[in-house]
C-alpha cells in the first residue's frame, strides 16, 4: 500500500477495520476496536484523526496519502461505512485496504496481496476473487511470478512480485488510463 502511494502521489488512503463486540483474543491494547463501534460505522479522516507513528495510517501518512480515512464498522456496518467513507474521498484516486468493500462497491481495479506458499485462503479473500484484477505476492524475492499458484482466481489476472512491482505499477496506470478515455 504504502509502495503505491509513493507511486500515485496525491491519492487517499482507506483503512478498513471490521470490529466485533467481544475480544478477538490477541492483545486488546493493540487490536481492539470494539469500544469504538456504535450504531453507525466510525469514520475518522484527516491527519489530525488517523496519524499515529508506527501504525497503518500513520505509514499511509508517510508514504504520501493526501488524506487518510479510517472506517470502523461490524459487519453489518460494512456496506454502509464505505460508500460514506468513499462520500469523502477528494482525490483522482484511493487505494483501499481490505478486501470486504468489493462485495459492495465496484472497484475499477483490485489488487490481491498475498504471502507465497499458502495453502489456504482467508473466506473474505475467496468470495471476492472473481473481481480480483492481479495479484502481487509481496514475499517474493524473485521474478517467479508463474510459478505461483493462484487456483482460487478464476480471470487469468497477472501476477506480480516485489522484482516486478514496477509492473505492477504500469499495469495499474494503463487500467487507469483506459478508464479515463471510457
Amino acid at each position: 500500500m504504502c509502495q503505491l502511494l509513493g507511486a500515485f502521489p496525491g491519492w487517499e488512503a482507506i483503512k478498513t477495520t471490521r470490529g466485533h463486540y467481544r475480544s478477538c483474543g490477541k492483545d486488546s491494547e493493540a487490536c481492539c476496536v470494539s469500544h469504538l463501534l456504535g450504531e453507525e460505522p466510525l469514520i475518522r479522516s484527516g491527519r489530525a484523526e488517523t496519524y499515529e507513528a508506527g501504525k497503518d495510517t500513520g505509514r499511509y501518512w508517510d508514504a504520501g496519502a493526501s488524506n487518510v480515512h479510517w472506517l470502523i464498522a461490524t459487519e453489518n456496518q460494512i456496506d454502509n461505512g464505505i460508500r460514506k467513507t468513499l462520500e469523502g474521498v477528494r482525490a483522482q484516486g484511493v487505494f483501499i485496504e481490505g478486501n470486504s468493500f468489493s462485495k459492495y462497491v465496484h472497484t475499477d481495479y483490485f489488487i490481491m496481496v498475498r504471502r507465497s506458499g499458502l495453502s489456504t485462503i482467508k473466506r473474505s479473500a475467496k468470495d471476492c476473487m472473481t473481481r480480483v484484477s492481479s495479484v502481487f505476492v509481496f514475499d517474493r524475492g524473485d521474478n517467479r511470478a508463474n510459478d505461483i499458484l493462484v487456483n482460487e482466481i478464476d480471470n487469468d489476472c497477472p501476477v506480480f512480485t516485489r522484482p516486478s512491482f514496477h509492473m505492477l505499477i504500469s499495469h495499474l496506470r494503463s487500467a487507469i488510463g483506459e478508464l479515463s478515455v471510457n
